[in-house]
């Protein structure tokens, strides 16, 4: 396990600048591009969502609502609850607000790459209509550009394992559902004392996804539909409360996040700039924009306007990034739990139990728990299409297997190796995804003036 960890460390490192000019120089260049359209019509974008612009006749397996909702349910879950202190306990409190630049730019980078998702749409082996960076690249760059969406899928082959989520949620489950002394009975390695326990959790975990993901995208867009709203809604329901509770330490807080986000002798390894790519990092875990996910779900909605799908995809770094993060964050700050040397879910944990006592522990798993189930589900449907493109539909649904035997390894290996895998592969996705998606950009531009043009007449 070290031999591997060791690896995947060196390959991060020969692929964060890449990694980085393209989400970050890219996103920015996106955002000049467009002239800020996508933050302009803010309110637009919550009016489509909620349906006000829905076409029954248009082409699709799911509304606009549930593509947001799955494509949300994959990224507000774990990676923000302990994403976030994984990024505070490797960079401080000063790594949130590169977060927030990046949810920023990552909302001008989902506008485009979602709306890319509707105009360039494919068909599987099945003949069934599909969307994603396979497709607009092969689409919209040609067939010479094919080796850049192999590169894309192969990655996601590994990228769009849950094995982060299932390793976080078997820590949580460990700390606050199984007491110390039933811990230690069941026995395990001299190495890992708890393996037993950790293996239980992941098949347990493993056969609860099952149920979910072998049933397809409806199957897990209706699931993802039903929960991540309410499961959002009172997490942060709960956070509010943490914060009205502490309301005198919430501004310090805020103050902390600011100051240290422009610490030059920042003890970060890679100094300043290691800080900012740690934020972005952590940032593309939360939101995934740029990763090329997001568009996979949005390119299956029953949406022929690829303007309006871009904007309602661009909501989800500001729901899941801007919104949820850093409420998390200002939770940890304010309770201490950053001071104690904890990372991952345990800090959160940690937080919540300073602050609400008990009760936070059950709360946590509860939200913990929704969080993990949904995100497994909706990740699963990402692989499949990886492996459906790099071979056919038949063999593509053989991903899901993958998937849930990964589940149980996620449960018993270290946070590190599961850190560093999904920071490899993301990286990995990003490199294709944003050189296509900047390419295709000129597209967009094009389609949005056609687009507002067209609604201005109809308003007219």
């Amino acid at each position: 396990m070290e031999q591997l960890n060791d690896f995947l460390v060196n390959a991060i490192s020969a692929t964060e600048w890449p990694m980085f000019i393209l989400l970050i120089g890219g996103g920015l260049f996106l955002v000049g591009s467009s002239k800020f359209l996508p933050y302009r019509y803010f309110g637009h974008a919550i009016a489509i969502t909620a349906g006000k612009y829905d076409d029954k006749k248009a082409k699709g397996d799911v509304s606009s609502l549930q593509a947001l909702s799955a494509a949300v349910a994959a990224t507000v879950g774990l990676g923000n609850i302990s994403g976030v202190a994984i990024a505070i306990h490797d960079g401080g409190p000063g790594v949130v607000f590169w977060i927030w630049m990046t949810a920023l730019i990552g909302m001008c980078i989902k506008f485009y790459s979602c709306s890319l998702s509707i105009m360039y749409r494919g068909e599987d082996s099945d003949g069934k209509m599909q969307g994603g960076p396979m497709f607009y690249i092969t689409q919209g760059l040609g067939k010479k550009a094919k080796p850049l969406a192999i590169f894309f899928s192969i990655a996601g082959l590994f990228g769009f394992l849950g094995v982060f989520t299932a390793n976080q949620f078997t820590e949580t489950f460990m700390s606050v559902v199984v007491p110390e002394e039933s811990l230690m009975a069941l026995g395990g390695t001299e190495t890992d004392p708890l393996f037993n326990w950790k293996l239980t959790i992941g098949i347990v975990l493993a056969i609860i996804s099952s149920f979910v993901i072998f049933g397809g995208l409806k199957n897990i867009a209706k699931v993802a539909t039903a929960i991540v709203p309410f499961m959002v809604m009172v997490y942060l329901i709960a956070v509010v409360i943490v914060m009205v509770l502490n309301a005198s330490q919430v501004l310090p807080a805020l103050k902390l996040i600011l100051s240290e986000a422009w610490n030059f002798k920042t003890v970060v390894t890679g100094g300043f700039w290691g800080l900012v790519i740690i934020g972005v990092r952590r940032a593309m875990f939360s939101n995934e924009a740029g990763l090329g996910s997001a568009p996979m779900y949005h390119g299956q909605s029953k949406n022929d306007e690829p303007i309006r799908e871009g904007l309602v995809a661009m909501l989800g770094p500001f729901i899941d990034t801007i919104l949820v993060c850093t409420f998390t964050a200002v939770v940890i700050i304010l309770s201490g739990a950053y001071l104690e040397d904890t990372s991952g879910i345990v800090m959160t944990l940690q937080a919540f139990r300073y602050t609400l006592g008990n009760f936070g522990d059950d709360l946590l798993m509860i939200i913990v728990s929704a969080f993990a189930l949904s995100t497994l589900f909706t990740y699963s449907y990402y692989g499949v299409k990886s492996l459906s493109f790099l071979t056919n539909a038949k063999i593509g649904k053989l991903y899901n297997v993958y998937f849930v035997i990964m589940i149980v390894f996620a449960a018993i290996a270290s946070l590190e190796v599961v850190k560093n895998l999904i920071d490899l592969s993301y990286a990995l996705m990003v490199i294709p995804n944003m050189i296509a998606v900047l390419l295709l950009a000129p597209k967009v531009n094009q389609a949005a003036k056609a687009y507002f043009i067209k609604m201005k007449e109809q308003r007219a």
